[in-house]
């Protein structure tokens, strides 16, 4: 029989009743129930699992996903530590990075391969978040093309650790140095990165339209790299242009006396050029800079929102769970998770609030520098007056005039990029 003609078989059956979408449903279900005799355990993209632990990772609740996929009982599951169903293809080092970040406070996302009961296997993308008394993770199916990246890297690292005995601090920072070699500054940012990739990949494969806050704050964190290497390339002009006082001092000094204006003017010019340089260096680039926080605000936010739509899909199914969860106590497992989602939404306004508030600071610094810049080209309109007067020497003089027109014009540009962008960092809400 057809699965078309399964479906009208049951759905005349359950008395004639509109049920195309339960049917599907439900054989889903009952698929995701047969159990091969090896390789991986049946996990639907569609589902998503949980689970609580105390601070010592010793599981305190679960929902029925999480105990279908690892085919355990809940007396077994319940009470047990987290590392029953640890598979031993993963790197010791990536759990260390896991436990670090949470035991500082921190949420944290990775990818983790885990082990049933009945020696199957499965993949998930894991979301781990610190909770009164422990811990709670949610878990979907990972699908993106950085989970096939993943796995190989973790092939690699997990080689490694045995070929060269690495300790899982060790095996940790191998990994770190990978994700620095893909382009990310930390781990927080890959694992951001991942989180983004791996919902957006989900709702593809479930025909579900992307969700365009979470393609919005990937643009927000582009725009944000964007900036930098905006601010990298200023920083490169006024580097560049610290030459022209000097050789100005030079020319002035060749065609003196008549060369004392050119003298005063190579003077006002590079004290301001390196007032204008010198304050950029200190309030825009390094740690504590605008540009540098804006990404890490942007980032956080993402992290944050992608988590959280997480969790509130863990309580939707929660809210429609009749089963019971061993000893767990469902309802008192949903208020954990409303307070979880009520503190994340709120990082999540905090951190929009920071990238906005960033954002406001870099329009400032752009109109302080197009201030500074009346100046500068008020000293360039009068070296070319001094050129059109001098006798001789004007014909070089007129050479760095223009070298310092060309620089103004990129420079220029490079704000109204830097303006632009800041601009569009603010306009998400």
């Amino acid at each position: 029989m057809l699965l078309k003609d399964l479906e009208e078989f049951l759905c005349k059956t359950a008395g004639g009743l509109s049920c195309k979408w339960n049917v599907k449903v439900t054989i889903n279900d009952r698929r995701l129930n047969v159990r091969p005799a090896q390789g991986e355990a049946p996990f639907g993209l569609h589902e998503v699992f949980i689970s609580r632990t105390d601070e010592r990772g010793v599981i305190k609740a679960a929902n029925y996903v999480f105990k279908r996929v690892a085919h355990y009982d809940w007396e077994e599951l319940l009470g047990a530590p987290h590392r029953i169903i640890r598979h031993p293809d993963m790197p010791k080092g990536v759990f260390h990075l896991f436990w670090e970040t949470l035991n500082r406070g921190e949420c944290i996302g990775a990818y983790v391969k885990n082990r049933t009961k009945d020696g199957l296997y499965y993949w998930v993308f894991a979301v781990a978040v610190p909770c009164p008394g422990g811990f709670l993770s949610a878990r979907i199916r990972p699908s993106s093309a950085k989970f096939d990246e993943v796995k190989k890297a973790y092939a690699e690292l997990l080689q490694a650790e045995k070929e060269d005995e690495l300790s899982p601090a060790e095996s940790a920072e191998v990994m770190q140095e990978w994700i620095k070699s893909k382009g990310y500054e930390s781990y927080h940012q890959f694992c951001t990165a991942a989180l983004s990739e791996e919902l957006l990949s989900r709702s593809a494969g479930l025909g579900i339209d992307p969700d365009q806050k979470i393609l919005q704050l990937q643009q927000t964190i582009s725009d944000a790299d964007a900036l930098v290497a905006e601010t990298e390339s200023l920083i490169g002009e006024f580097d560049a242009m610290r030459t022209i006082p000097h050789n100005l001092r030079v020319i002035a000094s060749r065609i003196e006396p008549a060369g004392g204006p050119v003298t005063v003017l190579s003077q006002n010019y590079g004290s301001m050029s390196a007032e204008m340089s010198n304050w950029f260096e200190n309030n825009v680039m390094g740690e504590n800079s605008n540009f540098n926080k804006i990404k890490g605000a942007a980032t956080n936010r993402l992290f944050v929102e992608g988590m959280t739509r997480i969790l509130q899909e863990c309580d939707t199914l929660l809210s429609k769970e009749r089963r019971a969860l061993g000893t767990a106590d469902i309802a008192s497992e949903r208020e954990i998770l409303a307070q979880l989602i009520k503190r994340e939404r709120d990082l999540a306004n905090e951190g929009g609030e920071q990238v906005n508030f960033e954002a406001d600071r870099i329009q400032h610094a752009c109109n302080v520098m197009h201030r500074q810049f009346l100046g500068l080209s008020t000293t360039r309109v009068l070296c070319k007056i001094e050129a059109a007067r001098l006798p001789q020497g004007g014909e070089t003089l007129d050479d760095i005039i223009d070298q310092l027109g060309s620089f103004q014009r990129s420079i220029a540009q490079r704000l109204t990029n830097i303006a632009k962008l800041s601009n569009q960092v603010r306009a998400i809400e």
